[in-house]
């Protein structure tokens, strides 16, 4: 069973950058495909960014496009999400979750067909 773990979040100000990781164990990593899910407080989760299992292919929500950049080192078992030009509004919980994807090379910002989450890492953007 895969299991994944986010790390990074912290405590920025506006304007500032980030890099969350998402480690995978217990699993065959390159067979998933790896969404980013945030949460703000109050709000609904939504799926701001993914990467197929590959890495060939990426999508960014279009709140969050120019500013967060999705990766993945499948040697390491990692993806990362980087975000730049941190703002208020990104203030929420992270979490990354995967999906089987052993036959295509896509990804997919819908909770649908997520198998595995992760716990989240708080991300808190304040002056």
């Amino acid at each position: 069973q895969l299991q994944l773990v986010e790390s990074g979040g912290a405590l920025v100000h506006p304007g500032g950058s980030l890099r969350l990781s998402c480690v995978a164990s217990g699993g065959t990593f390159a067979h998933y495909a790896i969404t980013w899910f945030r949460r703000p407080p109050g709000k609904e989760r939504e799926g701001v960014s993914c990467i197929s299992k590959s890495g060939g292919v990426t999508n960014d929500a279009s709140s969050v496009k120019g500013r967060f950049t999705i990766s993945r080192v499948n040697t390491r078992n990692t993806v990362y999400l980087e975000i730049n030009n941190l703002k208020p509004e990104d203030t929420a919980t992270y979490y990354c979750a995967a999906e089987p994807r052993r036959a295509t090379e896509d990804c997919t910002l819908s909770t649908d067909n997520m198998f595995h989450w992760g716990k989240g890492t708080l991300v808190i953007v304040s002056p």
